[in-house]
This record gives structure tokens, sequence and C-alpha cells, in this order.
């Protein structure tokens, strides 16, 4: 690798503003909020900021008393904070991928783990996966996105999508996936059969079942949050 001179290295790792938007890619690692109101970011993920922001992490009430025992439960992969005033604020997440995606009104499903930040016109709710009977974990739970705004969601390394259809369902590995169409209602199944192919050779025979119309998002890596218990 060429060594740089000082200059050189404060002018190429410079922040830089090359587009209007409030979410803006500064490496596909690093998230600029150009904050003039309320943006919601998972906790813990501010680097930097500059200007007049207040950081307020979301109480255990805040999206209601039905999602007071999933977020005792989910834990931090699920826990996000309120970012309110006008600045620019820089998040990321352990040195994960970031994808911007715009909704339109649509609805997509995202795993805790996984969201970076989302826009104050995106509704949130956390979701669990059904026939979860002797699994716990925060892999179970999910957030429901839904509204019209920019989400980030986060993976390792490049993330791949895969369509669903309704004669070719899609079993993943539940560490492995990042995201979903919000039409899709993912079942766990077991088979003891895969416990050796799944999850690295791990004994692992927990997959989703992705059945219907609509695509599913892997990464290549797998996540340790899901755990089965024995």
């Amino acid at each position: 690798m060429a060594i740089k001179n000082l200059a050189d290295f404060l002018e190429d790792s410079k922040q830089k503003d090359l587009s209007p938007d409030v979410f803006e890619l500064e490496s596909s690692h690093m998230l600029e909020v150009k904050l003039n109101g309320r943006v919601w970011a998972k906790a813990g993920s501010m680097v930097a900021y500059r200007g007049g922001v207040k950081f307020v992490r979301e109480g255990m009430l805040a999206q209601g008393l039905g999602n007071l025992l999933k977020k005792a439960i989910s834990g931090e992969g699920t826990q996000m904070m309120k970012m309110e005033g006008q600045g620019r604020v820089y998040v990321a997440d352990a040195g994960k991928k970031i994808t911007l995606l715009r909704l339109a009104g649509e609805s997509i499903f995202v795993n805790g783990n996984d969201i970076l930040a989302y826009e104050d016109g995106i509704k949130s709710d956390i979701k669990m996966m059904r026939k979860v009977a002797g699994m716990v974990s925060g892999g179970l739970f999910n957030m429901k996105l839904t509204g019209s705004g920019v989400v980030a969601i986060t993976s390792h390394y490049e993330p791949m999508t895969l369509v669903v259809t309704p004669d070719q369902p899609v079993f993943t590995d539940p560490n492995a996936t990042v995201a979903w169409s919000g039409n899709l209602s993912p079942d766990m199944v077991t088979d003891i059969s895969l416990g050796t192919l799944f999850g690295r050779g791990s004994g692992e025979s927990v997959q989703m079942k992705f059945s219907g119309n609509g695509w599913v998002v892997v990464q290549p890596y797998e996540e340790i949050y899901f755990q089965q218990q024995g």
C-alpha cells in the first residue's frame, strides 16, 4: 500500500458533501445524517457529530405497552435512539456495509441487529417470529418499517437478494438473514438432517422458511445473536 503524506491523507479522508439528502454515505461503512428535525438511529452507533444535537435512547414504553416485553427480550439489537436538532451526525456499526433504501409507502422487515437508521417519516414496529417454542434470542425479533423515507440497513460484506415465489420457497440461516419484503411472514422450521449443513457444521438445524411472493436479503456472514435452546 502506498504511503501518503499528511496533506494527501487529510484531503482524501475529509468529510464531503455530495448530496442534499438527509442521509449520505461518506463511505460504504460511514453514514452522515444532515439533521434538521428528528431521525432515529441504532443506540450506540454515533461516532461523531457537530451542531446542536440531542440524543435520547428510546424508552421502553416509547412505542406502547405492547412492545415492553418484546424490547426487554430482544435486547440491544432493536434499541434505537432519537436524534433531534440541527447539525451533522456520523453513525456506523462495527464497520458493516451500509445500504440506503428509499421507501415510498412500502413495508419491509429488517433483522433488529441490521437496522442502522431511518427518517422520521418511517413508522417502526417490533415483530416476533412465529413458531418460536424452545428458542430465544434477539434474532427472533425483527422490525417492520413502513412509510415514506430513507432507511439505512447494514450487512457484513455484500448482501444478496433472493426472489421468493409460490413454487420456490427460500430457506435461510437466521444468523445470515438481513431483511425481507413486508408481505412475507417467514416460519421457523427445523430439519435435523441439515444440522451439519447450516451454520458451518455447528449442528444448527433451525432455518427461516419464506413462502409466497417476495424477496429476502442474506449476507455472507453469520452474526452471533441467534441461539437454540437444547
